[in-house]
């Protein structure tokens, strides 16, 4: 920055200015540095700039699996935020291991983070180094939701289970249920709206038996429950399945079993799953299922996080739930 600020011959902190807020410097001010930038090739180590200042400008996100489309879309919508409030986004993936969530805490403290986006590790517990981190820095967890108070932004798993099991009572046999793997809190909360949804609409609930299983392969998951579940016979010809990932898998083992899968009156079953998957429009037949609101989620999640980062902490945590919305396809 000394060398660079000689070269354009302007003061340092004229330079620093720029750096942190081209609008900031005159116009004839500005024109100047970015001609001298593209004749120089000069270009500021962020991370020794964060290192200079009592808080950064860097926002940490940390997601359990960094090829979930869900989660990439999560930290896509959250870094095109942090780019235009002036942040710069770095996500690390804890492939679900609680080892590597606390590797990801550490790597992202030695680089002062602001604050923290954080989708937990887990089912069950607390991470010791989440609840000390929680005391250090702001964080906000998204998606799936923590057991004791702190900011939160989720989908409202009662709403959105509710609104599904609805739909597919009123318009055919009620629906028994394919969990997913107990990998977080989403697991045990959908089934419980579930329960509640079916509760609601006066119907016995039917919980489909599922394997242990701590896999992220959703799909593989769901297809392999779903072919020896067809097997055997299901309770009802209605399956809702936890997520959309494993409806898919679902979809591919009716296929195999020669059942046409749909809402038709020639239909042997219908398939509904939660959550809008990118692919849930393209599957076959297209899914119907209940939307959640990526960009929302990361738009609640970016504001929360920014407000404590200003307001030094001192604003009280929120806990954000969305509704989601119904998607009407021809699977159910």
């Amino acid at each position: 920055m000394e060398d660079f600020s000689a070269y354009v011959g302007l003061s340092r902190p004229t330079v620093s200015k720029f750096f942190n807020d081209p609008a900031s410097v005159r116009d004839t001010t500005r024109a100047r540095i970015e001609t001298a930038l593209k004749e120089s090739g000069f270009s500021p180590n962020i991370f020794a700039v964060n290192l200079k200042r009592r808080r950064s400008r860097i926002i940490g996100i940390i997601i359990p699996n960094s090829t979930d489309p869900f989660y990439m879309e999560l930290t896509r919508s959250v870094e095109e935020l942090a780019a235009k409030a002036g942040y710069l986004a770095f996500m690390l993936s804890t492939n679900g291991q609680h080892a590597l969530e606390s590797s990801a805490i550490d790597r992202l403290q030695s680089m002062t983070v602001a604050g923290l986006i954080v989708v937990p590790t887990g089912a069950t517990g607390r991470s010791v180094r989440l609840a000390q981190l929680e005391d250090e820095i702001p964080l906000v967890y998204v998606d799936s939701p923590p057991d004791h108070p702190v900011a939160f932004v989720g989908t409202d798993n009662m709403q959105s289970m509710g609104l599904i099991v609805d739909y597919l009572c009123r318009s055919g046999e009620p629906p028994c249920y394919l969990g997913m793997p107990n990998i977080n809190r989403n697991a045990a909360a959908r089934l419980d709206a579930y329960l509640r949804a079916m509760a609601a609409a006066g119907q016995p609930p039917h919980i489909l038996p599922i394997p242990e299983s701590d896999s992220w392969e959703f799909e593989r998951f769901g297809h392999e429950c779903a072919r020896d579940l067809l097997a055997g016979g299901l309770p009802t010809r209605t399956l809702l399945c936890a997520n959309d990932r494993i409806a898919l898998g679902a979809q591919l083992a009716a296929w195999e079993a020669g059942l046409k899968v749909g809402r038709d009156e020639d239909c042997d079953l219908r398939i509904a799953g939660h959550d809008d998957h990118p692919q849930a429009r393209f599957s076959c037949p297209p899914l119907t299922t209940v939307a959640q609101n990526y960009g929302e989620m990361a738009h609640r999640a970016m504001s929360e996080l920014i407000t404590c980062i200003e307001h030094d902490g001192t604003t009280k945590p929120r806990n954000i739930l969305l509704r989601a919305e119904l998607k009407l396809r021809a699977s159910a």
